[in-house]
């Protein structure tokens, strides 16, 4: 005796199930990249109170967009503890990131993100002053965020020399150091070009109050650093970039904040 034919139904069954399941495949196929998020408006806000905005965010969902194969998570670090981070692997990637800034000696690959922005002083406006006030430092009270490397001291972010050396408060509020200028109670910030930006949309009457220098401190020319055996390959990196560079998705995140997107120069 022949088998019975297997009804048409179970064909049809099998193959729902199979186009059901596939995108569960996918996700599990999915590789993670942990992302290292700390405190650095406007590129990073609170990440460790849980706050979705800023500029990293907006990549990583970028980055996530364009393509299926890694999965991009941020995880919460801070500006002194991201190194330990990094090197004992809670953290794949630390993006808008320099090698100058305390990484010499930590094996890490770098990627050029062909993004640049710029670190200005900030000073009260007042009559007769102008460019001229900020070619000295000297004597001044300078308001810092605690942590930074600043290419006029050296790229020293030891919170003993700057007090001493160059009568600086350390914070860790560019809004507060911006306000204690605006004020009186300093007489020079420092904070990127990108950040004075928003911090003027946000606070639109200090625009007539606060001087931004011509003279920059420092170009950030940011890098994406990976630790050695990250889950993605430096190359594999900045070729998503690229893409998101070709789809127009960088330019858009980016350019309100005044910060430079150009294509990268091959090595």
């Amino acid at each position: 005796m022949s088998p019975a034919p297997m009804p048409q139904t179970v064909p049809l069954l099998l193959m729902l199930a199979a186009i059901w399941l596939a995108p569960s495949a996918w996700a599990a196929a999915e590789i993670e990249v942990k992302v290292g998020a700390a405190h650095f408006p406007p590129y990073t806000v609170r990440p460790e109170q849980g706050a979705d905005t800023g500029l990293l965010p907006q990549l990583v969902e970028a980055l996530n967009n364009v393509q299926q194969r890694y999965r991009f998570v941020l995880v919460p670090t801070s500006i002194q503890r991201r190194f330990g981070d990094f090197q004992q692997g809670r953290t794949d990637m630390a993006i808008f990131e320099n090698p100058a800034w305390g990484w010499q000696q930590i094996p890490h690959e770098s990627v050029d993100m062909g993004l640049e922005d710029a670190e200005v002083f900030v000073a009260h406006r007042q009559p007769g002053r102008d460019q001229a006030y900020f070619s000295d430092l000297k004597g001044k009270r300078l308001a810092l965020y605690s942590g930074y490397h600043y290419a006029f001291a050296d790229f020293n972010a030891d919170p003993k020399y700057l007090a001493d050396t160059y009568n600086a408060t350390l914070t860790y509020s560019h809004d507060s150091n911006l306000l204690m200028v605006q004020r009186g109670r300093a007489e020079v910030a420092l904070v990127t070009r990108s950040y004075f930006s928003d911090f003027l949309v946000r606070n639109p009457q200090s625009a007539e109050q606060l001087l931004a220098s011509d003279r920059v401190d420092q170009v950030y020319h940011h890098y994406a650093l990976l630790r050695p055996g990250a889950p993605i390959s430096g190359p594999a990196f900045a070729g998503l970039l690229q893409s998101l560079r070709a789809n127009g998705e960088l330019l858009k995140i980016f350019q309100p904040y005044r910060i430079t997107v150009s294509t990268p120069k091959a090595d």
